[in-house]
């Protein structure tokens, strides 16, 4: 080799290409597992990792109410707010605060709920009747009801509940948790997504991206018709020896260039074709609800097991659950009840809470009677709250609320019958125990054995965690 060509040679080319160097050993071991029935990757990104400490819970499932649910019509008594119904809010709650919408379409006129709220169970939780099932399991259930966001649009605060950040790109709660953990599951992704409703979430797939971290750990939308995940039947012109064969030969190659370049993106490219190959049997097994029992479908509301329904997420839920999935997520949209046409409090809240009640309540019990409620998390609740005003709409309506929404959280370790914080006469505000999105996540990920601190990726010179750089806390509270 003459002096130029030397120079222009690196020490990952003279490893490469040496006969009997390190890089061509590691390829000949890697290589060496073609003797098995499936061959195993070169490394599986989601084979189990201990947790910083010992865990409370497992696996996560996450119904995600897409748009906003209005606490004030669900868990929210506030007879002060009814009382003063179209009077005009003090001065004094909405000086310097800022709005959704500053225009003709927001007025500062309180809104009264027209919903009955009762309490319930040994914690005297208020439910409204709009929520008729999940009132029987409030003993259950740990209730927020001074949740805060930062950011107060759809998408922004979605990204900022899903990923501790209102920017683009950054890895999802899903995403952080299967990278800290793994996955206990062979052959489904660690970390799924179902969705229900009329669309899909504002925001789309960047909900349950990876971000900055390998995409191995985003999240794997299970699709309700046809194919489970796209594009995973084999064609029928295709035999299941020849299909292996191919599997081989990519795999042979990517591990090559894996050995050259030591790119984790090709690993993670390797594991995918894997999975893929392994997910043509499980994936089909999973959505055959056939097994399920009458008593079972009844207790969910699911009348047809065929139908694409959020009540049907909800089964699959717990039987991904069974089967070792660490992060299950449910979108449902739509909660955006501003008061038009479509989204109004009077008919739509009414429908869509009728949509979801039975099965999030069956959901958890269900969990609890097959003994994994313990080991699991159930989070319920969406991007942000509603305004204790009223819009100028065609219909009534709220707007788009960060100061204090609510959220529940049932399993893992979270207390439960249990009612945490309190706000003002009219909702608008924490007067005790505010709880923000960021507390939230470094709860959630200690009950898993995570110490948000120090779950942390450095990309460009910078260390992202899901809980970004200002101060969190494990609400510590909240936790049995």
């Amino acid at each position: 080799m003459n002096a130029a060509a030397l120079n222009e040679t690196t020490r990952r080319h003279f490893f490469s290409r040496c006969t009997m160097g390190v890089g061509s050993m590691a390829l000949a071991s890697l290589m060496a597992e073609r003797a098995s029935a499936v061959p195993a990757p070169a490394s599986n990104p989601m084979q189990p990792k201990p947790p910083h400490f010992p865990a409370k819970a497992k696996n996560v499932i996450f119904l995600f109410m897409a748009g906003g649910p209005s606490q004030l019509e669900t868990f929210e008594y506030k007879p002060k707010l009814t009382e003063w119904n179209g009077k005009p809010i003090p001065q004094s709650f909405v000086e310097g605060k800022r709005f959704a919408f500053m225009d003709s379409s927001h007025r500062s006129n309180l809104l009264g709920t027209t919903r009955t709220f009762k309490r319930y169970g040994k914690s005297g939780a208020w439910v409204s009747d709009l929520l008729p099932h999940t009132a029987k399991i409030v003993d259950e259930l740990s209730i927020v009801k001074t949740c805060k966001t930062d950011l107060f649009n759809h998408a922004p605060a979605k990204f900022f509940m899903n990923t501790g950040s209102g920017q683009f790109g950054r890895p999802s709660m899903g995403s952080w948790v299967t990278y800290g953990l793994g996955s206990e599951c062979d052959d489904l992704p660690g970390f799924m997504v179902l969705q229900s409703g009329p669309r899909g979430p504002r925001g789309g797939a960047v909900l349950w991206g990876s971000g900055v971290l390998p995409t191995t750990y985003q999240g794997v939308p299970l699709r309700s018709q046809g194919d489970p995940i796209l594009n995973l039947s084999t064609p029928p012109s295709v035999r299941q020896a020849k299909q292996r064969e191919l599997v081989d030969a990519v795999r042979e190659l990517n591990l090559k260039r894996l050995v050259e370049t030591g790119d984790q993106e090709i690993a993670t490219r390797i594991n995918a074709y894997e999975l893929a190959y392994r997910m043509q049997s499980s994936a089909p097994e999973l959505m055959d609800t056939a097994g399920e029992s009458a008593e079972t479908l009844a207790m969910y509301g699911i009348k047809d097991p065929n139908e694409s329904s959020y009540a049907r997420n909800c089964l699959l839920a717990r039987r991904l659950v069974e089967r070792g999935v660490r992060f299950i997520q449910l979108y449902h949209t739509n909660w955006d009840h501003h008061g038009g046409p479509t989204e109004n409090l009077q008919k739509h809240l009414p429908e869509i809470c009728q949509e979801v009640d039975q099965a999030s309540a069956a959901l958890v019990m269900d969990l609890k009677r097959r003994g994994l409620l313990e080991d699991t998390i159930v989070i319920w609740g969406g991007e942000f709250g509603r305004t204790p005003m009223g819009e100028v709409r065609e219909n009534t309506g709220r707007n788009h609320h960060i100061d204090a929404f609510t959220m529940w959280f049932a399993g893992g370790g979270f207390k439960p019958g249990q009612v945490y914080g309190q706000t003002d006469e009219f909702g608008f505000g924490p007067i005790e125990n505010p709880v923000h999105v960021h507390d939230l996540h470094a709860t959630l990920l200690h009950q898993l054995g995570l110490d948000h601190q120090r779950l942390s990726v450095r990309f460009q010179g910078l260390d992202f965690r899901l809980t970004g750089v200002d101060p969190a806390h494990v609400v510590k509270d909240l936790l049995a």
